[in-house]
């Protein structure tokens, strides 16, 4: 007879310990890819204001790549 635990474990790291690939395969791995599009800020921050100005919160991988081509790092 098999039994299945499952544990839950709250552990402080730093994300600067890990390589950006890393990261981007561990979240490929967990179904939330990260593709890095070669679009400028300017055009990333364009798609933004458009699509809140027409009332859509549909904006997050735009922001998210914003995020990445600013400050190098993923949300």
């Amino acid at each position: 007879m098999y039994r299945t635990i499952t544990t839950e474990v709250d552990v402080d790291v730093d994300l600067e310990d890990f390589d950006t690939d890393d990261l981007i395969e561990e979240l490929e791995s967990r179904g939330r890819g990260f593709e890095v599009e070669c679009k400028t800020p300017n055009e990333l921050l364009t798609a933004i204001w458009l699509k809140r100005r027409m009332g859509r919160t549909d904006y997050e991988t735009e922001l998210d790549q914003l995020i990445y081509t600013g400050i190098g790092k993923i949300v």
